[in-house]
């Protein structure tokens, strides 16, 4: 048994299919299907059920899947281990972040992050944080940005800061005229969200849920610009976070951004790896870096998140819109 035989078993674990596992293995199919028959014979058991169009795993093959799994990634962290100890600040990082914070946080973040490790490759994957926390748990990403609570023992978890949320209103919207809300104001309110799996859909809802409002469930979005359209098209409102709103992301003079002053919902980001990682000394360190970002960055104050149409601008007429 070798390193190589453990890679073709979860590759076809990951892919259920001995041409597609034995291309992403930039192997021929018949030597990969050589291989696993001989890890089959070492082992004594079967690991796959073999039929015509498709592969399936026995219960023992997806057990040694999971535990060849773990092997590798141990191997991968004595690699990145002695890299390190080379050039502590070189090397590659997989940091995983979810579809709502990676593309309003990532502007900000990388020219810090560029100034501060200038040799280091930071390899990117945004997925859901269910996703996330998968490949977490299985070696594939080093570390990730979730939402806070985490409740899991395996990981070490460093806060970095809260997103306040903010009230995403059309300008005609009856509460558009304000400078700032009660989360008790949104009561029978219908809100905008997003489909299932997305953590944010989840903090929204615990948001309408203390103010007495509601989910418009027959519209869910797969994205905030989505659910941003929705609202300038005067279809409802949402919460949207603060990062979201900033700089560069564009302005629309048809969405009016209320801060909440009472309770302030907001959602709090952390970053986690697994404790057993041998690259913990070095994450701690990228941690620090988002905690540098500006403090103004996360201020919900209107002025500063967005454009306010009441204020900066004069009454339009409202356009026909379509979805």
């Amino acid at each position: 048994m070798n390193l190589r035989d453990l890679q073709y078993l979860v590759a076809l674990a990951d892919h259920r299919h001995f041409g597609r596992a034995a291309a992403a293995s930039f192997v021929s199919q018949p030597t990969l299907s050589t291989q696993i028959r001989k890890l089959e014979e070492e082992l004594g058991v079967a690991l796959v059920e073999r039929a015509p169009r498709k592969v399936m795993l026995t219960p023992i093959g997806h057990e040694m899947a999971e535990r060849a799994r773990r092997v590798l990634g141990e191997v991968e962290q004595m690699r990145e281990a002695a890299r390190r100890t080379q050039d502590p600040e070189a090397g590659t990082v997989r940091l995983g972040m979810f579809p709502t914070l990676g593309p309003y946080l990532l502007p900000h973040a990388m020219p810090l992050m560029r100034a501060r490790f200038p040799r280091l490759e930071l390899l990117l994957v945004e997925e859901k944080s269910d996703v996330l926390l998968e490949r977490l748990h299985e070696g594939k990403l080093d570390a990730a940005l979730l939402a806070m609570p985490l409740h899991d023992d395996q990981l070490h978890v460093e806060f970095l800061f809260d997103e306040p949320f903010l009230l995403a209103a059309p300008r005609h919207h009856r509460l558009a005229g304000r400078d700032s809300l009660d989360v008790g104001d949104l009561a029978g309110e219908r809100l905008l969200l997003l489909e299932d799996g997305h953590c944010l859909r989840d903090q929204a809802l615990d948001v309408c849920q203390l103010a007495g409002a509601s989910e418009k469930s027959e519209f869910r979005a797969t994205s905030l610009e989505t659910l941003r359209q929705m609202v300038a098209a005067n279809v409802g409102v949402t919460l949207l976070p603060t990062l979201a709103v900033k700089p560069p992301v564009a302005r629309s003079e048809d969405i009016v951004l209320l801060p909440f002053r009472d309770s302030h919902p907001s959602r709090r980001i952390a970053m986690a790896w697994r404790r057993s990682s041998a690259m913990g000394g070095f994450l701690g360190q990228l941690a620090q870096v988002f905690r540098q970002l500006p403090p103004q960055l996360f201020s919900p104050d209107p002025d500063l998140a967005g454009f306010r149409p009441g204020r900066d601008a004069g009454p339009v007429e409202p356009e026909a819109r379509t979805g």
